[in-house]
Formats: structure tokens, sequence, C-alpha cells
């Protein structure tokens, strides 16, 4: 089977179909002004997901994540705390990837920033282009994209022009999704606020054309995979698209890939409702980001998922006990072929991760080699490689042999003595329809 993905430009799955040798894939990052919401950890993980599978299939890939740092929100926060707006940027940049290590986000090949000198560069670039074609005007406050001059616009989303209602310049970096609107290019310098020099005047990047100037100076004019947020997808992503499209000619990318909404409690996360949450609040909870990590396989990347304190509960123990299985792991001889191709079949169905966690947890009972368990962790993430084998302490085997013998004979008074004898050792036993199941306890001290 073909790796398939839904594309969300044709509204299609369809055979994944790289451009060259080495796939691109831009992904949208975060605006380093506060830590990152678990909403944006759904996301990213989802795209981590995205690229081992791409590895998984034998696919070398590039992938570009950018770290926006200057926007409103960054320059807001800045003045509101009277410091200079890289220390924000720097501080949760820092956070940022500490995070990521922690729910086990394959790092990218490269993290622009806007600020950086040649992605500004190629931002005056591009926008001195648009000016001279006619795609893009000056106005009072800065230099905007005419979107009625783009005649495509509206396609990625959906949208039609004649049903929305046409707004006027909008120079905020996000604005009302009902309308369409000319959006900012290029803002004019303000007063204590941090600005370039520019042909076109001395100023700031819209957020829009920063996406746009590092995912084509690192990955070309046109690339295989662009992913985000479906929050993203408009206005930011149809706007990438236009100003990419008007300045090269070229089409602009192959594949876009968003990611669904996490809900909290059945709602939306909003900050006035107090359900925003962070890894840190995770921990706080007593939980590991692995566990997070696992929550978020159990639905479908273009799902909703709910995330409830209950769910996240289910998924650590989930978690727990997939580690406790691998820990005192037998193999049985039998054809695993079966198995592994359902597997690769519902990694390559557009991501489906529901199935493919279904799938390896009948790989782990029915016993298959723990190199094959391995392998469909490398696209899993949960770091089970490092999941210690348990040994149990000299002379408990020899007692387990004993609890079984009396089990079989029926003698479930000898059986219930053994098991106080192997809990006073160290080793909890558990009586399962597939038989007897052992752990060693941390705490021998009972």
């Amino acid at each position: 089977m073909a790796l398939k993905l839904y594309n969300y430009y044709s509204r299609k799955i369809e055979e994944f179909k790289p451009i060259g040798n080495v796939v691109g894939l831009y992904t949208c990052g975060p605006t380093v002004y506060d830590n990152v919401h678990i909403g944006n950890w759904r996301t990213f993980v989802f795209e981590d997901v995205l690229k081992r599978v791409l590895t998984f299939n034998g696919y070398e890939l590039k992938h570009v994540m950018n770290l926006t740092d200057i926007d409103d929100k960054i320059i807001k926060k800045a003045h509101n705390l009277k410091v200079n707006y890289r220390e924000i940027t720097n501080k949760y940049a820092d956070a940022f990837f500490e995070d990521l290590k922690k729910l086990n986000i394959i790092p990218a090949n490269a993290y622009p920033r806007a600020t950086e000198t040649k992605y500004m560069k190629q931002m005056i670039s591009m926008i001195s282009i648009l000016l001279k074609s006619g795609f893009a005007y000056s106005g009072d406050d800065g230099i905007y994209f005419s979107v009625e001059k783009f005649t495509t616009y509206g396609k990625l989303s959906g949208l039609d022009k004649k049903n929305l209602k046409k707004g006027a310049r909008v120079n905020d970096d996000e604005y009302d999704k009902e309308n369409w609107t000319d959006f900012a290019l290029w803002k004019f310098k303000r007063e204590s606020e941090p600005s370039w020099e520019a042909p076109f005047g001395e100023g700031r990047p819209g957020w829009h054309i920063e996406c746009s100037a590092m995912s084509t100076l690192e990955l070309g004019d046109t690339f295989d995979i662009h992913t985000g947020g479906v929050d993203l997808l408009f206005p930011h992503h149809e706007n990438e698209i236009a100003q990419s499209e008007a300045a090269t000619g070229k089409k602009f990318v192959h594949y876009w890939m968003e990611g669904e909404h996490l809900q909290v409690d059945s709602a939306k996360m909003a900050k006035r409702d107090g359900n925003v949450y962070t890894l840190v609040d995770i921990a706080q909870k007593g939980f590991e980001p692995l566990a997070m990590r696992y929550l978020f396989l159990t639905a479908h990347y273009r799902s909703k998922l709910n995330f409830t304190w209950e769910s996240l509960a289910s998924a650590k123990n989930a978690l727990n006990n997939i580690r406790q299985n691998l820990s005192f792991y037998k193999e049985k001889d039998f054809s695993q072929d079966r198995i592994v191709s359902s597997f690769r079949n519902a990694i390559d169905d557009d991501l489906n991760m529901p199935r493919a966690v279904a799938v390896f947890h009948e790989a782990l009972k029915s016993g298959v080699s723990k190199v094959e368990l391995l392998k469909m962790d490398e696209v899993l993430g949960l770091e089970l490689a490092d999941t210690q084998e348990q040994k149990l302490p000299t002379g408990a085997q020899k007692l387990l042999d004993q609890r079984e013998a009396a089990r079989a004979a029926g003698n479930f008074g000898k059986s219930d003595e053994l098991r106080e004898v192997l809990m006073k050792m160290g080793v909890e036993v558990e009586d399962t329809t597939d038989g007897p199941k052992w752990k060693v306890k941390n705490d021998t001290s009972y």
C-alpha cells in the first residue's frame, strides 16, 4: 500500500508523490511569547508522526519549523513588561525546545526566526516584487497585499469571495475570519516598536509574509508539504499561498495538511474560561508528557479530540501497561507478516494512528518479536526502547512455577500462600485470562 495523505487543497486523500529525492516539509511553529498550550502540542505531535511515517516509508526529508519572534502579541507583552522583546522570545523559545524533548518530538532540520537578517532580506525582496507586479500597494500605515488581484484566493479554505463581506485593509496580524481583506505585508515604523530598513519604508513585517519568506528560502519556491493547525487554514495559509505564488509565479505547496482542534471538556480552549493548559499544568497534576502524547495518538489528526483529566489518566494507565508488558515480554514463534502489514496499512492510510495503536496492542498481546514492536514505536514515539526488562529476584521463578502447579491442581490455598511469599520478595502477581503476569515492585518494604 502506497502512502496516502489528505490534501486540504484538493479536499481528497491522494497518493503521496514527492517532487524530488528529499521531501520538503514546512510546519508553522509557535509564536514565542508564552508557554505553548496542549492544543498546539497536539498539532506538533501530529507533525512529528507525519515525519516518522515518511521516514518509515524510506523518505529522506528536510523539515523546517519557524519561530515567530516578532508580531503584535510579542510587542504588546514587551511593552507591558517594559523589556526588550528579545528577552521574551528567547525565554519562551528555550521553554519550547525543552518541551519538545519531553514529548519525544524529533527536532526539525532548521528553526528560522523572522528577525534573522537573511529572512528579513527575503521578506523585503518578496514585498518589492509584489509592489512592482501590482499585487501589493502602499497605504498610509504600511504595504498591503491586494486580495482582489489574486483570482484563486480562497481555494485552500473553500471560501468564495462572492459570498463573503469585503473588508477594509487590516493591519492586525489576526482578524475577522468572516471577511476577506487586504492584509499587511509590512507595517511602517511606529513609536517605540522594533523596525528594519526597507526601500519602501522603515518598519516591520506582517505575520503572514514571514512564513512565505522562511519556507521558500529554506525549501525553494515549490515544496512538498505544509502543515499547521486547522485554525491557520484561513487567513494565514490562504494568505501564504496568495503572496508566495504572486511573487514567484509558481505553485507554492503540493500537499496541505491541517491538524484539528483539541477541545477541553467539550469546549473550546480560552483563557477567559481557565481551560488553557500547558505541559507545566500537566506535570503539576502528576502526569508525564508521554501520557499526553499517547492520548493524542488515540484520535485521528483530522478529528477533534476532547481532553479531560479522566482521558489523560486512561492514557497514562495504557502507557504504563504497555511498559509493564514489555518489561517481561515473551516472544512467540509465529508468522508476524499479517500484523506488521496491518500496522503499515494503518499509518499509510492518512496517518490512521488510532488503528495503528490498536494493531500495536494486538502485536503486544500476540507475542511478535520485540524488534518489530520497537520498529512500530519508531512511528508512535513512546520511547519504548528505554523500557527496562524486569528480572525476578533469586528463587522467585521457582515459587511462580510452584504456584502455577498448585493452581492447576486446584489447591488455591497453597496458591495464595505462595502469592504472599512472592509479595514479600517484591513480586506482584496478577492472574489474567492469558495466564499469570508479574511485575517487580520498586518498593519491597511491605
